[in-house]
C-alpha cells in the first residue's frame, strides 16, 4: 500500500513544487524571495530522493500503479506507474544529482535576478525525468520527455544577456525536436500494433516492427546526443554549470539510453534496430573522445566526453547486455556530475573557461584538484573507481558478442568492441590533459579583466583573482559526488545489486590487461608530451588534425550546408509561392470582382436615353441570334 501510494509521488513531488516556484514573482526580489526559491528546490528533490530510498527499502517485486486516463479510439492510455529495482535505481542517481545542483547553485547563482525561476524549472526538469524512469504508459513517458526538452531550452538560455545562451538553447531544442518527430511516430506504431501504450503490454505482444523501432533510436539519438544528432550538445555549455552537470549526468541525455533499456525485449528481436544502434554508437563514442582532445575549454571537454561515454551505454545495448549499459550509466552519473561542478568551481575561482589560462591551480585548490583526479580517474577507466567497473562490463559484453549467438549480428561486437578500446586510450589522454593543463605546471595570465565563468555569473573581475577551493555550499556536494565515484563500482560484488541489475559476477581475468595497457598508453604519452616540452599544450602533438578535431569533424557546417541552407532555400520558395501564386490569385479574385463591379456600377449609372439604346440593342442581338439558330436546327 505504501508502495503504491509513494510511486506516483516520485516524480509528482518536484513537478508540483517546480510549478509552485514558477508562482513566485519574477526579478530578485531580495533575500527572502531567493530563500522561497531555494526551500522549494531543494525540499522537491529532497522529498523525492527519501521516497527513492524509501521505495527502495519496502520493495522487492515490481510495484505497478494504473489509472485510466484518456481513449484515442479503441486505444486506451493510462496514468500508469512501475518501478522496479533497477528503475529505483536510476531515480536514486537522479534525485542525488538533482538534490546537489539545487544546493551548489544556491551559492553559485548567489547574485543572480532570475534565480528563482532557474530553481523552479530545475525542478520540473527532475520530475520530468522521473516522469520518464516511472512511466508505465508510452505517452505518458512522452509527456516526461518533452517536458525535459522545454525545461533544456529555458535553463541553456538561462542567461538572455550571452548571445550564444539564446541560440544554443534554440538549438538544442530544434535538433531534439527533429529526433522527437521520429519517437513520436514510433511510440504511436508500437501502440497501434499492440493496442495498447501500456509498456508492459507492448513488450508482451509478440514482435515489433523493425521501422517503429528505427524511429524510437531517432528520438534517442536526439536526447541522448548520438551521432548524427549530437551537435546541440557542446554548445549547450552556454548555460549555467549546474545544469551541465544535470543535463550531462543523469537526465536528460541519460534518458535516451534507458527509454532503450525499459523496451529493450523489443529490440532484442530485431538484429537490424541493434545494427544500427551499434554502428551509431560506435562513431560517437569515437567522434566524441577525439574531438575532446582538441578543446581549450574545460567545459566542452567535459560535454565531448559525455557524448562519448554515451556512446558506451548504447553499445552494450547493441551488443545484447542492457545491465552493462545501466550499470555505466549510474557510475558516469556519479563522475561526471562531479566532474562538472568541481569544473563550476574552477571557473568560479580561475575566471574564465579556458584551460590555456589556468595552470598551477593545485596548490591553490587542493580539495577541487583531488576530486578531479578522482573524477578524471574514474572516467579514463583507473581501477578500482567507479568507471573502471562499469566500463569494464561494457568491454567483456562486447567481446562475447563478437563470437555470435546474441541478439545482434557478430560484427556488431566487432565494431563496439574496437571502438570502445581506442575510446579507453583516447579518454584517457584527454583525461590526462585536462588535468595537466588546468592544475599543473605555472599559472597563465588571469590579468585581463572579463566575466567570471561563461554565461555562469553577473559580476566582473578587474583584478587578478585569488584561486581558491568554492565555498561549503559549493565544496560539500563536490566532496559528497566522489563517494559514488570512488565506491560504487564495487556495488557489483553486492547480490542485491547484481540481482536488480541483472549483471553478472565480476571477475578480473585476462580481458583487463589490454585495456589497462591502452588506458597507460593514453596516459603517459599526455605525460610525456608535457614532459618533453614544458608549458606547451600536449593537444599540439595533434598537427593538422586539431583544428578538424576541435571544430568537432566539422559536422555543424555540414550539417549547415546538407540540411539548414536546403531548408531554408526550401522554406524561401514556398514562401515566394504562396506570396506570388496563392495571395496573388486571392488578391486577383477581389481584384476583377472589384474592377467588374465598377464597370457594372457605370453601366447602371447611364442617362435614360443611352440605356433604352442598349436594351434594344441587347433584344435584337438575342433575336439575331435566336433567328441563326433556329434557321440552322
Amino acid at each position: 500500500m505504501t508502495a503504491d501510494v509513494l510511486t506516483p509521488l516520485l516524480a509528482g513531488v518536484p513537478l508540483l513544487l517546480g510549478v509552485a516556484g514558477l508562482l513566485l514573482p519574477p526579478g530578485d526580489g531580495g533575500r527572502d524571495r531567493r530563500r522561497s526559491a531555494a526551500l522549494l528546490g531543494i525540499t522537491g528533490a529532497a522529498l523525492a530522493l527519501l521516497i527513492t530510498v524509501v521505495l527502495l527499502i519496502v520493495v522487492d517485486d515490481p510495484v505497478e500503479v494504473t489509472g485510466h486516463w484518456v481513449t484515442f479510439g479503441d486505444l486506451p492510455v493510462t496514468l500508469g506507474f512501475a518501478l522496479g529495482p533497477a528503475a529505483l535505481y536510476v531515480a536514486l542517481a537522479v534525485t542525488v544529482v538533482a538534490l546537489f545542483v539545487q544546493i551548489y547553485s544556491v551559492a553559485y547563482l548567489h547574485d543572480d535576478r532570475r534565480y528563482a525561476p532557474y530553481a523552479a524549472q530545475v525542478s520540473l526538469f527532475t520530475g520530468a525525468m522521473l516522469l520518464v524512469v516511472s512511466a508505465n504508459d508510452l505517452i505518458l513517458l512522452l509527456v516526461g520527455w518533452e517536458v525535459m526538452g522545454a525545461c533544456s531550452y529555458l535553463l541553456i538560455g538561462h542567461d538572455r544577456r550571452l548571445p550564444e545562451a539564446p541560440a544554443a538553447a534554440v538549438k538544442a531544442f530544434v535538433v531534439t525536436r527533429v529526433g522527437d518527430v521520429g519517437f513520436l511516430l514510433g511510440i504511436a506504431w508500437l501502440g497501434v500494433a499492440a493496442g495498447s501504450f501500456r509498456i508492459s503490454d507492448i513488450i508482451e505482444h509478440i514482435g515489433a516492427p523493425t521501422t517503429a523501432l528505427l524511429l524510437l533510436l531517432a528520438g534517442v539519438a536526439g536526447k541522448s546526443a548520438q551521432f548524427p544528432l549530437h551537435t546541440w550538445l557542446p554548445d549547450a555549455m552556454a548555460g549555467p554549470t549546474p545544469i551541465s552537470a544535470l543535463i550531462h549526468a543523469a537526465t536528460m541525455v541519460a534518458a535516451g539510453v534507458y527509454v532503450v533499456f525499459r523496451l529493450f525485449p523489443l529490440f532484442a528481436g530485431s538484429p537490424v534496430a541493434l545494427s544500427v544502434l551499434g554502428v551509431m554508437a560506435a562513431v560517437t563514442l569515437l567522434l566524441g573522445a577525439l574531438a575532446a582532445t582538441a578543446q581549450d575549454d574545460i567545459k566542452r571537454v567535459l560535454a565531448w566526453s559525455t557524448v562519448s561515454q554515451i556512446g558506451y551505454m548504447t553499445g552494450a545495448l547493441a551488443v545484447g547486455s542492457p545491465a552493462a549499459a545501466l550499470f555505466h550509466l549510474l557510475t558516469h552519473a556519479a563522475f561526471k556530475a562531479l566532474l562538472f561542478l568541481a569544473a563550476g568551481a574552477v571557473i568560479h575561482a580561475a575566471g574564465t573557461n579556458l584551460m590555456s589560462r589556468m595552470g598551477g591551480l593545485r596548490t591553490h585548490m587542493p580539495v577541487t584538484f583531488w576530486s578531479f583526479v578522482v573524477g578524471l580517474g574514474a572516467l579514463a577507466g583507473v581501477p578500482p573507481l567507479a568507471g573502471f567497473w562499469s566500463k569494464e562490463n561494457v568491454l567483456v559484453a562486447a567481446a562475447h558478442a563478437t563470437e555470435g549467438g546474441g541478439p545482434a549480428p557478430a560484427w556488431v561486437g566487432w565494431v563496439v568492441w574496437v571502438a570502445a578500446l581506442a575510446g579507453v586510450g583516447i579518454t584517457a589522454w584527454y583525461a590526462t590533459r585536462l588535468l595537466l593543463r588546468t592544475f599543473f605546471g605555472f599559472p597563465r595570465s588571469r590579468a585581463e579583466q572579463w566575466s567570471v565563468g561563461f554565461a555562469d555569473a553577473s559580476y566582473e573581475v578587474y583584478e587578478e583573482p585569488e584561486p581558491h577551493d568554492p565555498p561549503g555550499l559549493m565544496r560539500w556536494p563536490v566532496v559528497l559526488l566522489g563517494v559514488p565515484t570512488v565506491l560504487l563500482g564495487l556495488a557489483a560484488f553486492l547480490p542485491g545489486f547484481r540481482t536488480a541489475l541483472e549483471l553478472e559476477e565480476p571477475h578480473l581475468g585476462v580481458s583487463i590487461v589490454l585495456p589497462l595497457v591502452l588506458l597507460g598508453l593514453g596516459a603517459g604519452s599526455a605525460w610525456w608530451l608535457w614532459q618533453a616540452f614544458p608549458g606547451a599544450d600536449p593537444a599540439k602533438a595533434l598537427g593538422r588534425l586539431r583544428p578538424l578535431f576541435a571544430a568537432g569533424f566539422r559536422l555543424d557546417a555540414l550539417q549547415d550546408r546538407l540540411v539548414v541552407r536546403p531548408v531554408r532555400a526550401l522554406a524561401q520558395g514556398v514562401r515566394l509561392a504562396d506570396e506570388r501564386v496563392v495571395d496573388a490569385a486571392v488578391e486577383g479574385t477581389g481584384t476583377s470582382t472589384t474592377r467588374l463591379g465598377t464597370v457594372l456600377a457605370a453601366a447602371h449609372r447611364a442617362a435614360l436615353p443611352r440605356a433604352a439604346v442598349a436594351v434594344f440593342t441587347g433584344a435584337l442581338v438575342l433575336g439575331l441570334v435566336a433567328a441563326i439558330y433556329g434557321a440552322t436546327s
